[in-house]
């Protein structure tokens, strides 16, 4: 997790300088407490970036931060799991006070690793003091077959060793990423993907923190949030948990993909990379994107253990940006502008992203075209569905034709269409200016496509290339 330590740590550098500024000592989840129930009487936002959980997620959350649960978020990909734990790392102090060079944070009036109880033992009230910011805080593990105790725990460190330590003293030991994650936040991502003996190892630092390690009983009382994520299939005594670690999760938190389609719209906003692609998706074609993705996440001919992942949308928004932005280099369009032509290159970019069922097998394709089609049309009517289109429609009564493709430029397009009236009325329904080329033909472009979706024009469709034509006539 990228760290924005600033300069503002605090002064106090020994731990008498910090008895005498009243620093208290607190454990992490009492921290977390304090801080989620500030923000809860304040009105401030808990969660930045969290979409769609207000009303069902969210409170199950702050509530097992409450009561101090170590918890499980369990739900199918993509549905927010690690973005919503790397939040919890806000809800931390902006800084805390460490024994200087400890390599599990011990705090500076109760040290616990061998080294600082040494030191403090020594030096007193002159013992050195550090300050780490939350963001150093929060330790990540994915899950995997191969992780070892080592790498959660810790093991001997043979250098030390060969330094002319005795393997019977603890300071020979090199912790692992939990007892180094102590005072903060340790998440495992996947945790059913743990070994059943890595899972053991981590029924001490649940009920009794504490860790062992290679015959050493090091009795460190570690202070840690621990928080997992899993896939509910396998989070089950018939998976891949062991019932005794499971049972010390204080709480189970299942997650969803966004229930409303304004929620996926949202998320599409906030987490596609349209400003850096330097291209305008208008809403309309945004809106699709999210229908499309819905309705395959929904569709009969898709495994729904595997889900369909909110990445989905993602990518198929950035992919409509990308196409507009590769018109606008090859054609020199001042503007990218995404229009309805983008849309079909959404299917094979995504085809990887979902796993159907074993009976679909070689209607891959045909079957996400469909539903795609489907979220065109939808999206046709509810914003131009009830719209005036006799004006575009005229242009065909005396049997002309309108070709458009990837590669016509909008000034093209508008120039094979001609004056269309009511223009302006349309492109407004659309939710945008219409005051560039690239708009008004966006615009069009989908009033042509939705005409041809409800039967009231024929579409004529090339195959050959990447860069297909459509003709649209009576």
């Amino acid at each position: 997790m990228p760290s924005t330590t600033n300069e503002s740590a605090p002064a106090d550098t020994t731990v008498g300088a910090l008895r005498a500024d009243g620093h208290l000592q607190r454990p992490v989840k009492a921290e977390i407490r304090h801080n989620l129930l500030e923000r809860l009487r304040s009105g401030r936002s808990r969660f930045p970036g969290i979409v769609g959980f207000d009303d069902t997620v969210l409170p199950h959350l702050e509530r097992a931060l409450l009561a101090g649960h170590d918890m499980v978020l369990l739900g199918e990909r993509g549905q927010g799991k690690t973005r919503l734990i790397r939040t919890l790392v806000g809800l931390l102090d902006e800084w805390t006070p460490v024994v200087a060079g400890c390599e599990i944070n011990d705090h500076p009036y109760a040290p616990v690793c061998v080294r600082c109880r040494r030191l403090a033992a020594e030096l007193g009230e002159e013992l050195p003091v550090g300050w780490r910011h939350r963001d150093e805080r929060f330790g990540e593990k994915l899950a995997t077959p191969d992780t070892s105790v080592g790498d959660l725990i810790g093991d001997v460190d043979p250098i030390k060793v060969a330094e002319g330590r005795t393997l019977g003293d603890p300071e020979t030991v090199h912790f692992g990423l939990v007892p180094r994650t102590n005072r903060g936040i340790f998440a495992i991502n996947e945790l059913p993907d743990l070994a059943e003996r890595i899972q053991v190892a981590l029924l001490n630092v649940l009920e009794e923190r504490d860790v062992q390690i290679r015959g050493y009983a090091l009795r460190l009382p570690l202070d840690v949030l621990l928080v997992a994520s899993a896939n509910p299939e396998d989070y089950t005594n018939r998976g891949r948990i062991i019932t005794p670690l499971k049972d010390r999760f204080g709480a189970e938190i299942r997650t969803h993909y966004p229930l409303a389609l304004e929620d996926e719209l949202d998320l599409i906003r906030q987490e596609a990379a349209l400003a850096e692609l330097d291209a305008q998706v208008p809403d309309h074609l945004l809106e699709v994107v999210a229908r499309f993705t819905r309705l395959v996440r929904d569709s009969n001919a898709v495994d729904t253990r595997s889900g369909v992942s909110a990445r989905f949308a993602i990518a198929g928004a950035e992919t409509i940006a990308a196409g507009a932005v590769r018109r606008a280099a090859l054609t020199g369009e001042r503007e990218a502008v995404a229009r309805v032509c983008d849309l079909p290159a959404v299917v094979p970019t995504l085809m990887g992203k979902v796993e159907f069922e074993v009976s679909e097998e070689g209607r891959e394709q045909e079957v996400l075209e469909h539903l795609l089609r489907r979220a065109t049309a939808e999206t046709y009517r509810r914003t131009l569905g009830a719209a005036d289109l006799s004006g575009l429609l005229e242009k065909f009564d005396a049997g002309d034709s309108v070709e458009s493709g990837e590669l016509v430029p909008a000034t093209e397009l508008l120039r094979r269409i001609g004056q269309v009236p009511g223009l302006a009325k349309l492109v407004q329904r659309l939710g945008m200016s219409g005051e560039s080329p690239g708009q008004a033909a966006a615009a069009l472009e989908f009033a042509l496509e939705g005409l041809f979706l409800t039967r009231r024009l024929s579409k004529d469709v090339s195959q050959g290339g990447a860069d297909g034509t459509a003709t649209y006539r009576t």
